[in-house]
């Protein structure tokens, strides 16, 4: 009788334990996969602090548990992480990049999610982010914009009308875009029916200034990100009768912060990328050294050609005073509570390479005067509450908390204490998959290799 009551307390035991389990990580019981990383601390990003001795539980895509010494369950995948750091994925929030060599880049890189801003073929559109965004193929996670102008030059659908700014808005949702891009052209009644439209469907809005309208009533229409920090030069301190080179003054910068913030605007801060457009501005010296930079291994070898069919060598003046007037205007924004988005334009300006340039965007916002920890928000917190703004996602990213996406970069020291750290790092998690250092470094090695041979032939497609 006793021996009963005793199997019977176990088997209670064993029930509640087994329940305790699938409370704490309900993905077990569905057989999803869990991975802990064990004794790690974690770089939340939701503010600046360190969790020492932390086990973090990923079931699934999903964060599900972090604490001190879990009980884990038995079929639990173990990272040893112990005094290394665990911190959010990267975003790169102004990419053009669509090739499953340059995902591999990105991911190498701690890159787990980026937002294509137009361009994308219908092969990586309709078929390769499918498989990017289920982890079934190696990569970020990928958002994607399309690109409405009121002329083919940019466009990749061209609308004169409100009607056809309509139905290109709910051709865009249909076809998979969770953005439109505005450019320049736009019409006035055509920019409307895009906003309008946009609103209606639930697709974010983000692009360049369009002319037809000011800027404030391009940021009062929709939630809107502008996708290049120089926009705000053309739509706010460049009059006609101003030398196009000059750098506006000072005093202009807390009329940008007001505007921003009076409708909540979101800005991409792509310090590198202007940095490294100014620098080759005249200097064919300084543009051919981006071809032999360790980086431009990475680089195919058609892109390296449309590198050297860009005019920026034959420029007359120079960019460098509108370049350092950048970087005051960063920190001015980040100083009145902008949001400042991490991006890099890759890979369509000459010496911009995927994923390794985020890490030199961060490197120009800590030099304009961002902290460590503002400068790694701009590529993780705040891309992931842009992206909850705009689309409402179930599940967030961009921070290291329970119920969020499980992109995750593992580092051997602090990244507050120091963002080159990130450059290399141990692994890296994307949608709950696990990439090793060793994964990392095949990747890369098979990217430089595909790509040597392709240059051998002489060039490959993009895609």
């Amino acid at each position: 009788m006793q021996s009963n009551r005793n199997r019977s307390r176990k088997g209670r035991a064993a029930l509640l334990a087994g329940f305790a389990l699938a409370v704490l990580f309900p993905g077990v019981a569905s057989g999803e996969p869990v991975t802990a990383f064990r004794h790690v601390n974690v770089v939340p990003m939701d503010r600046e602090q360190v969790l020492r001795d932390q086990d973090v539980v990923v079931t699934g895509d999903a964060i599900t548990a972090i604490g001190p010494n879990l009980r884990l369950p038995a079929e639990a995948r173990v990272i040893d992480a112990h005094g290394k750091y665990l911190s959010p994925g990267l975003a790169d929030m102004h990419s053009h990049s669509e090739s499953r060599e340059d995902m591999k880049v990105y991911l190498a890189n701690g890159v787990t999610t980026i937002l294509n801003l137009g361009g994308a073929t219908a092969t990586f559109v309709g078929q390769r982010v499918p498989l990017f965004n289920s982890g079934k193929q190696p990569g970020p996670h990928v958002y994607l914009a399309l690109r409405i102008d009121g002329t083919p030059e940019y466009g990749q659908i061209v609308v004169k009308t409100p009607d056809e700014a309509r139905a290109a808005v709910r051709l865009a949702k249909t076809n998979g875009y969770q953005f439109i891009k505005l450019y320049n052209n736009l019409s006035a009644d055509a920019f409307v029916a895009v906003a309008d439209e946009a609103r209606r469907e639930g697709l974010g809005l983000t692009g360049h200034y369009v002319r037809a309208v000011t800027l404030a009533q391009q940021l009062q229409s929709h939630d809107v990100l502008v996708a290049h920090l120089e926009e705000l030069m053309y739509a706010l301190f460049t009059p006609p009768d101003q030398d196009p080179l000059a750098a506006p003054p000072d005093s202009v910068i807390a009329t940008a912060a007001q505007t921003l913030k009076a409708n909540r605007a979101f800005v991409v801060a792509d310090l590198f990328t202007f940095e490294t457009i100014a620098a080759q501005w005249g200097r064919p010296a300084v543009a051919a050294a981006y071809y032999t930079r360790p980086e431009a291994k990475f680089v195919p070898y058609e892109w390296r050609l449309d590198w050297m069919r860009e005019d920026y060598i034959s420029k007359k003046g120079s960019l460098d005073p509108r370049a350092t007037f950048e970087a005051r205007l960063a920190k001015g924004l980040s100083d009145a509570d902008i949001p400042l988005l991490a991006g890099t334009d890759a890979p369509t300006i000459p010496g911009i390479y995927p994923g390794f340039s985020l890490h030199d965007d961060l490197d120009r916002l800590q030099a304009a005067g961002l902290t460590r920890f503002q400068a790694l928000s701009a590529a993780t917190r705040t891309p992931g509450d842009y992206i909850q703004a705009t689309l409402h996602e179930p599940k967030k990213f961009g921070e290291v908390k329970a119920g969020y996406r499980a992109d995750l970069v593992l580092t051997d020291r602090n990244p507050l204490d120091d963002l080159g750290v990130l450059r290399h790092p141990a692994g890296v998690m994307a949608g709950g998959h696990w990439y090793s250092q060793a994964d990392l470094g095949a990747m890369l090695a098979q990217v430089e290799g595909d790509y040597r041979r392709a240059a051998a032939m002489g060039g490959a497609d993009k895609p």
